[in-house]
């Protein structure tokens, strides 16, 4: 990655705000802070403009809706369950620490935000802007160049922060994978098993390899225009071969669905049909 706030995490930010121009009962998750990652133009396109006018990326607004609702369900759970430790892992322009401020603080719950320096600066001050700074004794910022510094540091680095490995540990790791390198996955896999204790949950998204490796003629486009803005895809698994490579690192998995799939689950299905999607999935597992 350059060293500049990441395009992608606000192109994804910036949809999720714009999934209230989706009809009511499409509508799975609420972010009212994630256009002003996009600058000015955005946010005023997510405020005002007609429902009609965004009518030709309702697919991939509501891909965002079923993801972003998942991840969503998962640390509801975690923290309705007494979960006070949750780690969002190149954290990008997440809101959560914003938007569930009040269930978290009644949950004595910390954010650890790791991710790249351009990026978190630049959230941190689109945040302030947004007058959310009441959330700022519930986030911990952990500046983090992925390509500079080891992961085998971020344990320590975290424990010097606070954060407690002995206590389980909710770990996100949303739109992250398909960007690293290998070495790089398997280095901060090693490190959320380093920090994690046994039952923590850890929750993936990912795209299947074959859509690295063997891209749809209109996936290639997609994969070309990530390339140009300087974040180009380079890693997915095979889900048959998911299961055993997270097993011999110390996690079991309990769920690893497509995106597709998971639709069916959550929304009416003249909505879901418009999501075809089969290679981009979410797995959770948890520290064994």
């Amino acid at each position: 990655m350059r060293d500049r706030p990441s395009i992608t995490a606000a192109l994804v930010a910036a949809v999720r705000t714009i999934g209230r121009k989706l009809p009511v009962d499409a509508q799975l998750a609420e972010d009212p802070y994630g256009a002003s990652f996009g600058g000015r133009g955005v946010a005023f396109v997510a405020r005002h403009v007609p429902r009609l006018v965004t009518l030709p990326i309702w697919p991939f607004v509501l891909y965002m809706q079923v993801r972003t609702r998942v991840l969503d369900d998962a640390l509801h759970a975690f923290v309705t369950a007494g979960g006070r430790q949750i780690l969002l892992l190149g954290a990008g322009y997440d809101c959560r620490a914003v938007r569930f401020a009040g269930e978290l603080a009644r949950g004595e719950a910390r954010v650890f935000e790791v991710d790249h320096p351009s990026t978190q600066a630049r959230k941190r001050a689109v945040l302030e802007r947004a007058a959310a700074r009441s959330v700022a004794s519930l986030v911990t910022y952990v500046p983090w160049n992925f390509e500079e510094r080891d992961l085998a540091e971020l344990p320590a680095a975290l424990a010097a922060l606070g954060h407690d490995p002995s206590l389980p540990t909710l770990t996100i790791w949303e739109g992250v994978t398909m960007y690293l390198t290998e070495p790089a996955i398997v280095s901060s896999v090693a490190a959320v098993h380093a920090l994690s204790a046994a039952g923590s949950p850890f929750v993936v998204t990912y795209f299947e390899r074959s859509r690295i490796d063997r891209p749809s003629a209109p996936r290639a486009v997609v994969a070309r225009v990530v390339k140009a803005s300087g974040e180009p895809f380079k890693f997915g698994w095979d889900p048959s071969e998911l299961p055993h490579w997270f097993a011999t690192r110390g996690f079991a998995l309990e769920s690893d669905r497509a995106m597709d799939d998971l639709a069916r689950s959550l929304l009416p299905p003249s909505y879901a049909r418009a999501i075809k999607e089969r290679s981009s999935r979410i797995a959770i597992l948890r520290r064994a």
